[in-house]
């Protein structure tokens, strides 16, 4: 098959980077003066990506003063890390710092790349007041059971009969402790009635209360009142996402990512209230930081945090795609699986990947925003996007989706050749007792 004429113009104007602090002059120099900065992953189990995004994001840290890291991670478990990265807790090192993270997949964050990411940011936030440190925050709205508990438990410090009255109204989600999805299933049927009114309910109370409970316990950490609500609402989000399941899979992704807006929307104002400004690095997979309404998942209804991002903050958001043409992956074959280390297969002809691997650079970095290369590659590629499920047997169809890669992203960073990142555990779900998530796996 001929070469893309892309391939040329992409070799003219591709930059050699460094996965290091000091290797992203250029790419610093496009960011600009951003405020909001996505980082993308075209799979949840590559070292390459983990490692120069969290390179990147020191730089970010270290040059361009963001005090914010977001990440595609349930708002409870990443909590408990950010509290001993801004020396708040005491824990028995990042990765006991990491140890609410026992759902599938665990090794998306349990992992070595993370484990010294955390260990770097905790060491950067000493000797620093809190309003001057870096927090580390989920996004994500998995946690319907842990999030209840943590509004119960705030509750009991500020408010015992307000504790009391959440307990009633959460109540109606023990019966779906085990299986968080059935709650979903029934309530769409109407085999059991919707929650929704309750959880709305305590969300607006616990609002209504906020500065009465602060101003009312001096002990209070200055953000308890926020994580509350915070939780609050992954609960509202929660229930919302579960009986979407059950409507199909654009309604749920789209309130999965409408949950990460308003979260990250939340973190920045509170950030900007507390320190007086607030700069965010986004982390996530291509498919939730890239501009969906550029790809067919758009076209098909499906929006995305990355779109939702550009719509709000408009030049101070900056997109950036991170792609492979082959190596190695931790993924698992099927959901709940254990993690495995798995071969990806090279590229497919005619995706922006192969255009990528025909340039002929280990690894590069390509400014799109405003730029030649964006023109040679305007139209519609296949483009990979993996999980933490890989299906090799079925690529094409599992996964590539076509996209426009100028519209999706500002700037690109491609490793030709990738190895897989380091899981701390190899588990499966079967060996704990623990409530079911299933999301799209991205």
């Amino acid at each position: 098959m001929a070469t893309d004429p892309a391939t040329d113009v992409v070799r003219h104007e591709a930059l050699w980077f460094e996965p290091s602090v000091d290797g992203f002059g250029p790419l610093l120099d496009a960011v600009g003066d951003a405020s909001v900065v996505l980082i993308g992953e075209a799979t949840h189990g590559t070292h390459e990506f983990y490692g120069t995004r969290a390179e990147l994001t020191k730089a970010l840290i270290m040059r361009k003063g963001f005090n914010l890291v977001a990440v595609e991670a349930d708002w409870p478990d990443a909590y408990r890390a950010n509290r001993w990265v801004r020396h708040v807790a005491s824990e028995s090192g990042a990765a006991g710092a990491l140890g609410d993270f026992t759902r599938f997949p665990r090794w998306m964050w349990r992992n070595r790349e993370v484990v010294e990411f955390l260990e770097w940011l905790r060491g950067e936030n000493h000797g620093h007041d809190l309003t001057e440190q870096v927090g580390f925050y989920g996004l994500d709205l998995y946690s319907l059971h842990a999030s209840i508990e943590a509004v119960l438990a705030y509750l009991r410090k500020v408010d015992p009969e307000a504790a009391e009255r959440a307990r009633d109204r959460y109540r109606c989600f023990e019966a779906y402790r085990e299986d968080t999805e059935s709650y979903g299933y029934a309530a769409t049927l109407g085999i059991s009635k919707s929650h929704e009114d309750e959880v709305v309910a305590q969300l607006t109370e616990l609002r209504r209360h906020a500065a009465e409970y602060a101003a009312r316990d001096g002990r209070l950490a200055a953000d308890e009142p926020f994580v509350a609500e915070q939780n609050a609402r992954v609960v509202l989000h929660a229930e919302e996402y579960y009986r979407a399941m059950f409507g199909g899979r654009v309604e749920s992704w789209n309130v999965r990512d409408q949950h990460m807006m308003e979260t990250l929307d939340g973190l920045l104002a509170f950030a900007s209230h507390d320190t007086g400004s607030a700069r965010a690095v986004v982390w996530a997979h291509n498919s939730h930081i890239g501009d969906a309404r550029a790809t067919d998942m758009g076209r098909g209804g499906e929006l995305s945090l990355g779109q939702l991002v550009r719509q709000k903050h408009g030049p101070r958001a900056f997109l950036i795609g991170q792609t492979m043409h082959t190596g190695s992956v931790t993924a698992a074959a099927n959901w709940d699986d254990p993690a495995e280390r798995k071969r990806v297969r090279p590229s497919l002809e005619g995706s922006v990947e192969r255009v990528f691997h025909d340039v002929g650079l280990a690894r590069f970095l390509l400014v799109l925003r405003g730029s030649k290369a964006a023109q040679a590659l305007s139209e519609e590629r296949l483009e990979r996007v993996i999980g933490v499920v890989y299906r090799p047997e079925s690529e094409r169809m599992s996964h590539y989706v076509r996209a426009k890669v100028p519209e999706q992203f500002d700037a690109v960073l491609h490793t030709d050749d990738t190895a897989a990142l380091q899981p701390l555990e190899r588990w499966a779900r079967d060996e704990l007792d623990l409530p079911e998530t299933y999301p799209s796996g991205m």
